[in-house]
């Protein structure tokens, strides 16, 4: 039975029953517009655990100044009809007085790991996001939560909060979907035209390019110009990063024999794209 509550009450009832009968509860935090990414999360729940709840709050707090808060798509009935015949069982869509109550002033900031790449070009971001996660982890007390590989850098930050502040859930990476030519799949992928469309794909192509020439022995610094270079060449109007770091730090790799990161973010026409593979 798929059901959908926008009271904390309501949710906490929910889940108190769940537990009386002995299930366990995967969660998957969303800020809507759901596409394949999204459901291969809700499809890896479902595989892990005996109920999948799915959150749908479009956090102002992640948006920066000049983003799209305004214009990030939005679709409530049409995400739930997606959710329902997945097979997901809840839908919590809190009301901003639930996450935000009068006289909120308590948040959540990593240190370190928040400073680098994203935190860089958007402050405070990963602070938004780790306060968001840490309230949606109490509200539900999940076994498991969810969250794609394509935001690699969140997906640390909300593992080093989860480790560092002793919280019980299982913090669960999932690979990256994408399309045919390997664009990752995205909520802003609307905003590209037609020609820049075709221009993103390059993104994925070069990550995937520089992650075998470093495997190969290639120099990380040579490499990162190249990719960088690359990207501009293609089109692209301006590379934020592109960087080759160890996998779970992501510091600069000075042991040769631990696994690495391929992460870049760059700008085509209004949308901005991230995206990183291993190598």
């Amino acid at each position: 039975m798929f059901s959908i509550v926008r009271s904390l009450d309501h949710l906490r009832k929910q889940i108190l029953s769940w537990r009386n009968e002995g299930l366990s509860v995967g969660l998957v935090p969303t800020m809507g517009a759901l596409h394949s990414g999204h459901m291969a999360l809700v499809s890896r729940s479902l595989e892990a655990c005996d109920r999948t709840l799915v959150t749908l709050f479009i956090n102002p707090q992640q948006f920066c100044e000049g983003e799209d808060f305004e214009d990030y798509p939005r679709d409530e009935q049409k995400d739930a009809k997606k959710l329902k015949t997945a097979g997901a069982h809840f839908l919590f869509v809190p009301k901003f007085e639930e996450i935000y109550p009068n006289g909120f002033s308590t948040g959540v900031r990593v240190s370190g790991l928040s400073d680098l790449l994203e935190g860089v070009h958007r402050p405070g971001f990963f602070d938004s996001v780790a306060t968001i996660v840490i309230k949606l982890l109490n509200q539900t007390a999940a076994d498991r939560a969810f969250f794609g590989e394509k935001d690699y850098q969140q997906l640390m930050v909300i593992k080093r909060m989860a480790h560092d502040l002793d919280i019980t859930t299982v913090i669960e990476g999932v690979e990256t979907v994408r399309e045919d030519d390997g664009l990752a799949l995205s909520s802003r992928n609307i905003y590209l035209s037609e020609k820049e469309r075709q221009t993103a794909a390059t993104l994925y192509k070069t990550l995937v390019a520089v992650a075998k020439h470093v495997k190969e022995g290639n120099e990380v610094a040579a490499q990162e110009d190249w990719g960088r270079k690359k990207l501009l060449n293609a089109g692209f109007s301006s590379v934020d990063y592109f960087s080759i770091l160890d996998a779970e730090t992501l510091l600069p790799c000075i042991d040769a024999s631990r696994v690495k990161r391929v992460l870049a973010a760059a700008k085509l026409g209004r949308t901005r794209l991230i995206d990183n593979v291993q190598a």
